[in-house]
């Protein structure tokens, strides 16, 4: 989640094309953004250079980032539109990025009508009194824009400020991902909770399901309404789902949040990303997305020979090779750019969000490496 907390847990006429007909969401081609690379990527078609942003790269990795953090948490630096627009883009600045993601949250809108919910430091999302019947869908009213206001005027401040060829990126937290924390009330590595519910009372895991995919359309629909230009959906932990799970119980709703979305803003585009999501991606990509997001097990040819070959992926150099230092992150960057092969459909990302101990540095040396590298 290019969100601080990815790891417990994106203005004018430019929009994102369509341009693999296999895609549920591609029925037709829409025009990109000239000389916006980021959007000319994601329509699939060719940019100046191969357009690189980094998920989480708004955050703890920043040394600019902690000394205008503050304490508390995070849910209360997002209510503060001059600081996360501050946030914001502070990777934009130092790392010359071709797109800047809001920072947020993908908790925020079970926080913002209060269900109880916060963000712990080194745990993550906490929930208190964790969903467990019925009468706990009372805490999950749904979202209204109004709820929001902060994130919203966020937004302006920064579409005002980012330069016309680097387009901000709404994101919310898929169904699933996001539900995944209200009922296990924590981080869990088995999702005991979650699965019990699906299995035993699939009436109310689908209630559950139905209210966050209405929060997830809302908080995205607020982002573009006020000038982001594309969005990512991040279903981080879908991954602990076999194939048959996912389709019964999670595929629709993430569907309905990409195709609600495609009928209120026609031509911009979604992104779809998961963490060890291998087995699910034709399933992924079937929901709706315009570009799947590929972590670092999933090679980029591999995907496109499931997926069709105009597919535009996003992703995937291994987190782990920028911790490693400057040699092996880029010996690792030339490897996905190779595995590319010079597709113009490629967003150069991480297969994964940045790691708080990052070495800003190395992804200053990544972005200028794609950028020389891919410059037409």
């Amino acid at each position: 989640m290019p969100v601080d907390t990815l790891d417990h847990r994106i203005e004018g006429p430019d929009t994102l094309s369509a341009p693999v007909a296999s895609s549920p969401s591609m029925s037709s081609t829409i025009k990109p953004a000239p000389n916006v690379p980021f959007l000319d990527a994601a329509a699939g078609h060719p940019a100046r250079h191969t357009p690189v942003w980094f998920m989480r790269q708004a955050g703890r990795s920043l040394p600019e980032y902690r000394a205008i953090r503050g304490e508390g948490s995070i849910l209360e630096a997002i209510k503060q539109p001059e600081l996360s627009a501050e946030i914001t883009i502070q990777p934009v600045h130092r790392y010359g990025v071709d797109a800047a993601v809001l920072y947020s949250d993908i908790v925020v809108p079970p926080h913002a009508v209060g269900f109880g919910i916060d963000v712990k430091p080194g745990t993550g999302p906490v929930a208190e009194t964790p969903i467990r019947s019925a009468a706990d869908l009372d805490r999950l009213r749904p979202l209204e824009p109004d709820d929001v206001s902060y994130v919203a005027d966020t937004v302006d401040l920064l579409v005002a400020e980012l330069p016309h060829d680097v387009p901000l990126l709404a994101f919310a937290g898929a169904p699933f991902t996001v539900g995944s924390y209200l009922i296990e009330g924590a981080p869990s590595r088995t999702y005991e909770n979650t699965k019990a519910l699906m299995h035993t009372d699939e009436v109310l895991w689908h209630r559950v399901m139905e209210r966050l995919a209405d929060q997830a359309i809302t908080f995205i629909d607020v982002q573009l309404q006020h000038g982001a230009r594309a969005f990512q959906l991040f279903d981080s932990w879908a991954g602990s789902l076999s194939v048959a799970d996912y389709d019964r119980f999670v595929f629709p709703h993430s569907q309905r949040v990409f195709g609600e979305l495609a009928d209120r803003h026609p031509g911009i585009g979604g992104i779809h990303f998961g963490i060890g999501c291998d087995h699910l991606l034709e399933r992924m990509y079937a929901a709706g997305p315009q570009v799947i997001g590929l972590d670092w097990r999933t090679p980029i040819q591999a995907a496109r020979r499931r997926l069709g070959a105009d597919t535009v992926v996003q992703g995937n150099l291994d987190p782990a090779l920028v911790l490693a230092g400057a040699e092996p992150a880029l010996k690792g960057t030339r490897a996905v750019l190779a595995d590319n092969a010079g597709h113009p459909g490629h967003i150069f990302n991480l297969g994964h969000g940045v790691q708080p101990d990052t070495d800003p540095g190395v992804l200053g040396e990544i972005v200028s490496l794609v950028h020389e590298l891919t410059e037409r």
